[in-house]
C-alpha cells in the first residue's frame, strides 16, 4: 500500500510540473524517444485507418469524427515534439555489418508519423491553435532531419519525403497563420537540426563494398577451388530485389559475369577499379545546380565507355535522387521566401534566394476559377516534370475550392 501511495505521488508531481511547463530533459538520444512515440502510435480500426488515410482533407471542412480520431495519436505527437527539442545527436543504433540486408524498420513508421502530424496540424489550424499546429510542423521537420542521421541513401529519401510533407502542410494553410507564427515557424526552421544531403550518403554506399568483399573472401573459403559454385552463392548478393516482373537485374548479373571473365577475382577487380569513380562521385553530387548536371553528364558518358557495370547500374538512382534534392531545396527555401513576403513585402521576397537560380524566386498572383485565391513562387530547376517547367510552389491566402498547391497537377482541382 506505502509504495503505490508513493508511486501515485510521484507521478502527481511530474503531472503538475509539467502542466505549470517546467523544462524536460534535453540530453535524451532522440531516437529513443521516437522508438517510444512510434510504440504509443495506437492501431486504429481499418474503418478510422481509411477514414483518415485516404479521404482527400485538403482544403475541406474538417468534421468532428475527424478530430475525434486524430486524437487517438495526441501520445505518440507529444514524444515527437519533446524529441525534437533534443540537444544530443540522434542514434539510431543502426549497425549497418550486415550490408544491404540491414534493416532500416525506424524509416516507414517515421513517414507514417509525419503523415499524422500533417493531419493533426490541419485540425489544430481550422480550429484556431496556432501554436499547436506550429509545433507539430517543427516536430516532423526535426523528424525528418533525425532520420537521416545515419547516411543512408533511403533515410535521405525518407528525409525528403517528410520535409515536402511539412512545406506543403504551410503552403495549403498559409492563409491561417498570422505574422507572429510564421515568424515563429521562421525561427523553429533555423534551430532543427541540419538536413542530411545525397552526397554525405555516398561514403555510406560505399561502406557496401567493403562488406561485399569481405563476402566474396567467406565464399572462397567456403568453396575452395569451385568457382562456379562461389558465384552461384554471389548472385543472390547482387540480384536480391529480382523478382519475376523485373528483369533489369538479372541484365546487371550478366553483364557483371561478363567483365568479371566469370570468376570472383575477377569481381573483386572489377571492385577496386570502381573505386576512383566512385570517389569522383562523391564530389559530383556535392555540386550545385547547373555545374551538377554538366559535371554528370560527362561522368555519366566517361563510366559507359569504362565497361565497368558495378557503377553503371547506379547512376540512374543517383540521378534521381539529386533531382529530389534539388526540389525539396527549392521547396525549404520558398516557404522562406513566402513567410519573409508575408512579413516584410517585396523586400523580404527578394532576400531569400533560390538555391537553383541566380537570384530570388520569381513571383506571381495565382487566381483559381477567377478568384486571386494566393500567390505562387517559381524555382529557376526545371528538371523533375518537363524540359523547361520551372518548379512551383502556391502558398494560399483565402478560402475557398481545393487546388493541388505543387506536383505536377498543380494548379488543378483537387480530386476528392
Amino acid at each position: 500500500m506505502k509504495t503505490t501511495k508513493f508511486t501515485c505521488l510521484a507521478l502527481l508531481i511530474l503531472t503538475l510540473s509539467a502542466a505549470r511547463g517546467e523544462p524536460f530533459r534535453t540530453d535524451i538520444n532522440p531516437a529513443l524517444l521516437y522508438y517510444q512515440a512510434f510504440i504509443l502510435a495506437p492501431n486504429l480500426p481499418d474503418t478510422d485507418l481509411d477514414y483518415l488515410l485516404t479521404t482527400n482533407w485538403q482544403g475541406q471542412k474538417l468534421p468532428e469524427r475527424f478530430g475525434t480520431v486524430v486524437s487517438n495519436y495526441n501520445a505518440e505527437l507529444r514524444l515527437l515534439r519533446q524529441a525534437a527539442q533534443q540537444k544530443v545527436s540522434c542514434d539510431w543504433g543502426i549497425d549497418m555489418s550486415r550490408g544491404p540486408e540491414t534493416l532500416l524498420p525506424h524509416l516507414a513508421r517515421a513517414k507514417r508519423a509525419a503523415q499524422r502530424v500533417r493531419l493533426h496540424a490541419m485540425w489544430e489550424l481550422q480550429n484556431g491553435n496556432e501554436a499547436e499546429a506550429r509545433d507539430d510542423l517543427l516536430a516532423g521537420l526535426a523528424l525528418g532531419r533525425n532520420v537521416s542521421q545515419n547516411n543512408t541513401t533511403i533515410s535521405a529519401l525518407v528525409e525528403i519525403a517528410i520535409e515536402s510533407i511539412v512545406c506543403t502542410t504551410i503552403a495549403e494553410n498559409f492563409h491561417r497563420f498570422s505574422p507572429e507564427t510564421l515568424r515563429r515557424l521562421a525561427e523553429g526552421f533555423d534551430a532543427v537540426p541540419a538536413r542530411g544531403t545525397i552526397a554525405a550518403c555516398a561514403p555510406t554506399e560505399k561502406l557496401l563494398y567493403n562488406w561485399t568483399l569481405a563476402r566474396i573472401e567467406a565464399l572462397r573459403k567456403q568453396y575452395p577451388g569451385n568457382n562456379a559454385a562461389a558465384m552461384e552463392a554471389f548472385r543472390p548478393l547482387v540480384t536480391y530485389n529480382l523478382d519475376s516482373q523485373d528483369k533489369s537485374q538479372d541484365k546487371d548479373w550478366k553483364q557483371l559475369t561478363n567483365a568479371a571473365d566469370g570468376t570472383l577475382d575477377g569481381v573483386i577487380r572489377l571492385i577496386r577499379d570502381s573505386e576512383p569513380q566512385a570517389m569522383k562521385l562523391d564530389g559530383i553530387l556535392a555540386l550545385p545546380h547547373g555545374e551538377y548536371e554538366d559535371q554528370m553528364q560527362r561522368f555519366t558518358e566517361e563510366v559507359q565507355k569504362s565497361g565497368n557495370p558495378l557503377l553503371s547500374p547506379l547512376l540512374p538512382m543517383w540521378q534521381s535522387c539529386r533531382r529530389k534534392e534539388f526540389c525539396i531545396m527549392a521547396d525549404l527555401a520558398m516557404v522562406r521566401a513566402a513567410i519573409e513576403y508575408k512579413l516584410h513585402g517585396e523586400a523580404g521576397l527578394k532576400s531569400v534566394m533560390d538555391p537553383c537560380g541566380n537570384g530570388p524566386f520569381a513571383f506571381q498572383r495565382f487566381v483559381f476559377k477567377g478568384v486571386d485565391r494566393g500567390f505562387e513562387l517559381k524555382s529557376a530547376y526545371t528538371g523533375i516534370f518537363a524540359v523547361g517547367v520551372p518548379y512551383t510552389l502556391i502558398f494560399v491566402e483565402k478560402e475557398g475550392p481545393p487546388f493541388n498547391v505543387d506536383g505536377l497537377h498543380i494548379g488543378q482541382a483537387v480530386k476528392p
